[in-house]
């Protein structure tokens, strides 16, 4: 009898290079699970067909990288905001702009296509939340209330609220007919990068850099459960569309949780670094990630993963009596959303600003949309995906086949996968370790062409004559072969040096430790700063970055000429400034408006030996943020990554100019 043939349950589907330059954002078509936007450094958006090579349309117009894009629920209409504050809007099946709408005044964190009525909802690092009306090309109404970045915007279901994270560790729900804000919800620690709305029940989910997931109940206005222990910082999560669950791209995994009460019911373990963004078809999780240039997709097959709390019946103990079975996760617990009906539905109702403060459309914004292009790179594509067929049906089907599984690479998992096993429940499962093979990359650039049979009219030797052989042989002394320890001799070379390095610096370290094990934090900054090592200093910072509360004035006048030099360094450049860039955003949160008030604050009548001291380490910080202030300025005109962060830190840092 065959062995039937085990299929994996995580894969790697694909990798293309997606921008000439790196790519700054993606985004998943969640209608089809089959349409991928990029956005890049090099200001273009690319569409992509997953599991495809060739991109199917560039379109063009921006003038700065890219930082977010979104796509609607039909996927016909794509926007697309720059870190110049201006958003783009194309219509794909038209393939054209359609609208170009100005008024932030710095990086586009975050997009939403309202799931009904033609608005769009943005925000922004200059931390305003806009309202756009896509027919009116305005500004329906703009949301106050974060202290810091918009990372990301979904509104509800039924199209009513707009839930807003921000770094500033908040959350916050928007309530669109009243033009206000229903409720802050606060917890997290740290910035909240993500936030999803339960499909059906009033539920929110939110995840932050704090590694925590947290569930909210929209009736009460309250915390549900709190899931905590992430592997690193949430960036995407997702829920089944029956809302049995909620999936997180964590680092190099996937789990599924529950949440009343809190619990993981699986983890796979999918080779996908860090996640950006994740969508379900045909019982599949299809998860994307970046890096530099290169997009790669991974599916994950969702009927090999556990999704509820149930257990399964154990065929080897059938006469035991059954166990009692928890309700069923997806049965509503909460009230459900009421959508607008299909037809006859009345158009959402929004606040909006006066008359005197919508934007009307000018001259200069018909001139960018003039000057943005849609470019179809692959018209076969381009047809199959955005031309509809007729009026009812449109492609990708929503049907759509699923993407075949590979088989195990190794067969003695495959047979050890194909035994039965008594189903336990367990309340933290052992991860599923799958091998992922690595295919090769795909690019959109054509495969070089074989040289022509052609002889060229232009020879500088005889046709089918060797001018070698015409000549007296000369001997060539081979090559001695090496031998073990020549060998060995060349692979060490240099390991020695390094083994000195990483011994000296692992001793810098036991000895900062030692100082730190006695609870005295300036200390272990001052005795880290003698060594004089950089290396040591940023292994301690990026300790001390984890705890905000860490932080004291006085080690702010040791750590700033330190940052200055990390700003500035040139060795493990990007590691470096990253951890300069983290520790400079949480010295100007937390004490640049202390510093600012007490140095304006009067003089006061009398001695006060404390009140002296706290002066002058304000006046000593406040020095050194200026000179620092200088660097950041020059440097905020990079692009990427390090770019953004200094733009942040510029606008921080603005009160001192």
């Amino acid at each position: 009898m065959a062995t039937p043939v085990v299929t994996k349950t995580a894969w790697k589907l694909q990798e293309i290079v997606a921008h000439a330059s790196n790519v700054s954002s993606l985004v998943l078509g969640k209608a089809s699970g089959r349409l991928l936007a990029t956005g890049g450094d090099d200001c273009r958006v690319n569409l992509w067909s997953i599991n495809k090579p060739n991109c199917i349309m560039s379109l063009t117009g921006h003038t700065s990288p890219v930082e977010s894009v979104r796509l609607n629920t039909p996927e016909e209409l794509i926007v697309a905001g720059s870190q110049s504050g201006s958003i783009r809007v194309w219509d794909l099946e038209a393939a054209k702009i359609l609208r170009t709408l100005m008024g932030h005044k710095a990086n586009i964190c975050s997009l939403d296509f309202h799931p009904y009525g033609e608005f769009v909802a943005s925000g922004s690092q200059d931390t305003n939340i806009k309202l756009w009306d896509i027919r009116r090309k305005g500004c329906v109404f703009r949301y106050r209330g974060h202290s810091q970045a918009v990372r990301c915007l979904r509104f509800s279901p039924d199209g009513k609220w707009l839930a807003s994270a921000a770094d500033d560790h908040t959350v916050k729900l928007w309530d669109l007919t009243a033009g206000k804000m229903m409720s802050e919800f606060p917890g997290h620690t740290g910035p909240v990068n993500v936030v999803e709305f339960h499909p059906n029940e009033y539920l929110l989910a939110s995840g932050s850099s704090d590694r925590t997931i947290r569930f909210w109940d929209l009736e009460k206005f309250q915390v549900v459960s709190c899931i905590e222990g992430e592997p690193g910082p949430v960036r995407s999560v997702l829920f089944n569309p029956d809302g049995c669950c909620l999936y997180s791209g964590c680092q190099d995994s996937l789990r599924v949780y529950g949440w009343e009460p809190e619990r993981c019911f699986d983890v796979v373990l999918v080779n996908w670094g860090k996640v950006a963004d994740l969508a379900i078809c045909n019982d599949q999780l299809i998860g994307v990630a970046f890096s530099q240039s290169s997009v790669s997709s991974y599916v994950v097959d969702l009927t090999r993963v556990t999704r509820t709390g149930t257990v399964a019946p154990d065929p080897m103990q059938d006469s035991r009596p059954p166990a009692q079975q928890p309700p069923h996760p997806s049965a509503p617990l909460r009230r459900i959303y009421e959508r607008p009906s299909a037809t006859g539905s009345e158009p959402q109702r929004v606040k909006q600003n006066s008359e005197s403060e919508r934007r009307s459309p000018s001259s200069e914004d018909d001139r960018d949309e003039r000057e943005s292009r849609a470019e179809i790179q692959n018209a076969e594509d381009y047809n199959e995906i955005f031309q509809p067929k007729n009026s009812i049906s449109r492609t990708p089907p929503r049907r759509s086949e699923p993407f075949p599984a590979p088989p195990e690479d190794d067969m003695a998992t495959a047979k050890e996968a194909a035994k039965p096993s008594p189903a336990t429940d367990v309340q933290f499962p052992v991860p599923k370790l799958e091998v992922l093979s690595r295919p090769p990359v795909v690019t959109s650039t054509p495969a070089p062409k074989a040289e022509s049979p052609i002889i060229p009219a232009t020879r500088n030797e005889p046709i089918g004559l060797k001018a070698s052989d015409f000549l007296p042989a000369v001997k060539i002394p081979q090559q001695a072969e090496l031998v073990d320890e020549d060998a060995m001799s060349q692979i060490r070379k240099g390991h020695d040096t390094m083994c000195v390095v990483l011994t000296s610096r692992h001793k810098n370290l036991d000895t900062v430790r030692a100082v730190w094990t006695t609870g005295d934090i300036k200390t272990s900054v001052d005795s880290a700063v003698a060594i004089n090592d950089l290396s040591v200093v940023v292994d301690l910072l990026n300790i001390v970055n984890q705890k905000a509360s860490l932080w004291k004035l006085d080690l702010c006048t040791t750590i700033l000429p330190q940052i200055e030099k990390l700003l500035q360094s040139k060795y493990e450049r990007y590691s470096y400034v990253q951890t300069g860039c983290t520790s400079l955003k949480l010295i100007l949160q937390r004490f640049l408006p202390l510093i600012t008030d007490i140095l304006a604050a009067p003089p006061t009548v009398g001695v006060d030996i404390s009140r002296e001291e706290r002066l002058h380490k304000c006046r000593v910080c406040y020095k050194q943020l200026r000179s620092i202030s200088g660097l950041v300025k020059s440097k905020s005109g990079l692009s990427g990554r390090h770019g953004s962060a200094f733009r942040e830190l510029h606008l921080l840092m603005a009160s001192l100019d």
